[in-house]
């Protein structure tokens, strides 16, 4: 059953055309969503209340869970004994978070795959890792959440690991200071939720911090934009005021859900779309769940093939995008590139978690 990931790790995950993706991805998807018919008893009950065809080959067709569904049921498609770890999602204070349950071969899994999708834009080489974030180890009251998720998978490919956020997410400016003049004149790897490097370098004007050069940094950020809408904060300015300011060239946003972690997707090279990559599939559907053409905004469902331990594979997410190619990117990416648009206003969907 889990074969299949390790098949596909040999394969340049953005170098693989419509045609050959389509038919593996398809073949591999129909075997990860019998397995969780047959191991999530809630997955079964909403596939057959929906009278949904097993054999059904079309790939647009296979049933959405909506995301919420995760915050209200604890859905597993392993044994509870297998169980190694429980992820929460991120989330503002009183709202329920998503609980995702991971048995030691899927979370694995989540780390072989974002390796390989990382290395196409960092190298191999493991490089000296600076951090956006608290030390985890310091505050021992921090759950296991995305953002904490997040740090442990991209750590794979960091060394020399530096914390440069306190416990209230203000810089520690001695901290950066210190890295950047140990590891400057070198490549080296930066990590963060978007808001939180917006908040530590960009919101607030210091002489001494406008002196640190990050030129020689590769900067991965995802999440956090909807902190940045109110400044009016856009992708393309995020980057030319990292680059005005601290000489960063290299910056490459990332979208993706606790819900399906370690199956991200990432700009391209200069093109400021989002890819997929042989383990994930989206398409953009309109408030009737029909499938929008390229160009046209709608809501994002996202496919994975990574999740196992849990019935992850198929969301419905709340977020809002449009498609706009495939296989013809000018970043030499190959596969399908969106945009990711923001929220859907005041969004609860519910859908199939209405007939468990």
């Amino acid at each position: 059953m889990y074969n299949f990931i390790d098949n596909l790790l040999k394969i340049d995950p953005y170098q693989i055309i419509k045609a050959e993706k389509n038919e593996l991805f398809r073949s591999y998807f129909e075997k990860l969503n019998d397995h969780h018919y047959d191991n999530c008893n809630e997955y079964k009950v909403i596939l057959d209340n929906l009278k949904f065809i097993k054999s059904n080959k079309n790939l647009e067709s296979y049933p959405m869970l909506p995301i919420n569904i995760f915050k209200d049921y604890n859905l597993i498609s392993s044994s509870k004994e297998k169980i190694v770890k429980k992820v929460l999602s991120s989330g503002t204070s009183g709202n329920s978070l998503s609980k995702i349950n991971l048995d030691k071969v899927n979370a694995l899994n989540q780390m072989k795959v974002l390796t390989k999708l990382l290395e196409t834009f960092i190298g191999s080489e493991r490089l000296p890792m600076l951090i956006f974030d608290q030390d985890p180890k310091n505050n021992p009251k921090i759950k296991f959440n995305a953002r904490v998720a997040a740090i442990h998978g991209f750590s794979l490919l960091g060394k020399d690991y530096c914390y440069v956020l306190d416990k209230n997410d203000d810089l520690i400016f001695e901290g950066l200071e210190n890295f950047v003049k140990k590891f400057g004149n070198q490549k080296f790897l930066i990590f963060g939720f978007t808001s939180l490097i917006y908040k530590a370098l960009l919101s607030q004007s210091s002489s001494n911090k406008d002196k640190i050069n990050l030129s020689n940094g590769i900067l991965i950020h995802g999440g956090g934009w909807k902190k940045l809408e109110k400044k009016k904060i856009k992708n393309r300015e995020f980057k030319k005021i990292l680059f005005e300011k601290y000489k960063l060239k290299s910056v490459f946003n990332y979208y993706g859900l606790v819900e399906q972690t370690g199956s991200i997707f990432i700009e391209g090279f200069d093109c400021n779309y989002l890819h997929t990559s042989i383990f994930s599939d989206i398409f953009i559907r309109d408030k009737n769940f029909n499938i929008l053409k390229k160009k046209q905004k709608g809501m994002i469902q996202l496919m994975s093939l990574l999740p196992s331990s849990y019935p992850g594979h198929n969301i419905l997410t709340e977020d809002v995008g449009e498609l706009i190619g495939e296989d013809d990117c000018k970043c030499g990416l190959k596969g399908k590139y969106f945009k990711v648009h923001g929220r859907l206003k005041d969004a609860e969907l519910r859908g199939c978690s209405d007939v468990i």
